[in-house]
């Protein structure tokens, strides 16, 4: 799939690995933005890359070197799916696209009460409801917080239960959605009331993120228009044991 809207592309790129940075600092993972990529030289968080491109046609050998693959666990997201990494000892993990809705009206009635998690047991009722017994709700750690850029959006019952979620990702141009989830009846349901939060928030920014399999066809029900692809590469490390799962 080419790339049918290569500036929003960059701004989606840009605008997520500023998420991951974020989700990086609130585990004391001081990752640096560069020319072409932000990288981190220490293992960052479950699920989320040591590194991101910027740009197209990020240089493969010099982006290795930014991060520690010594450790099991590395990952980059090419955010052009054009950088190959196998001489560095990178396998591809999965591809997925960059998915853009322009801003829109509410999508129907909420069903849910939506809030911006703004205290620590908020956010611990948000990543319990998130994690799904999976046992990474600590991945969600009060110092995220702080970031003026992160929104955590909570969707509560009429008894008060978190049922549904996202994480939004304030840009100067777009707003980045990830982490999207429902208890019951799955992305189908979180997003029209994600978007009706979304768009009570930034009502004059598009919205961005990336999907891949069935969640990419549910956001495109919603919306949404894949715009660019992206490439997930992971590492082994020295003792051959490659990541496990994907990234926001």
């Amino acid at each position: 799939m080419k790339t049918s809207n290569p500036s929003m592309v960059r701004a989606a790129a840009r605008n997520n690995a500023e998420w991951c940075a974020a989700m990086s600092r609130s585990h004391g993972v001081e990752g640096e933005f560069g020319e072409q990529a932000w990288a981190a030289p220490s293992r960052t968080p479950l699920y989320y890359p040591d590194a991101v491109t910027l740009v197209p046609g990020a240089d493969p050998a010099a982006l290795p070197t930014r991060i520690d693959t010594a450790a099991p666990g590395a990952s980059v997201k090419d955010s052009f799916a054009d950088l190959d990494l196998t001489e560095a000892g990178f396998r591809v993990l999965f591809d997925a696209r960059w998915i853009h809705r322009p801003p829109k009206g509410p999508a129907g009635p909420p069903t849910l009460a939506w809030t911006v998690a703004g205290d620590p047991d908020t956010l611990r009722d948000w990543a319990l409801a998130w994690d799904d017994g999976d046992g990474h709700a600590d991945l969600f750690r009060p110092e995220l917080l702080g970031d003026p850029a992160t929104f955590v959006l909570a969707g509560r019952s009429a008894d008060g239960r978190v049922t549904a979620g996202a994480v939004a990702s304030r840009g100067d141009h777009v707003v980045g959605i990830s982490n999207v989830f429902a208890r019951d009846g799955g992305p189908d349901t979180a997003w029209p009331d994600v978007l009706n939060a979304v768009h009570s928030l930034f009502p004059s920014l598009p919205v961005v993120g990336y999907e891949h399999g069935d969640d990419l066809a549910a956001a495109m029900r919603h919306g949404f228009e894949p715009i660019g692809p992206l490439r997930i590469w992971t590492h082994a490390g020295r003792d051959g044991r490659g990541h496990i799962g994907s990234t926001p």
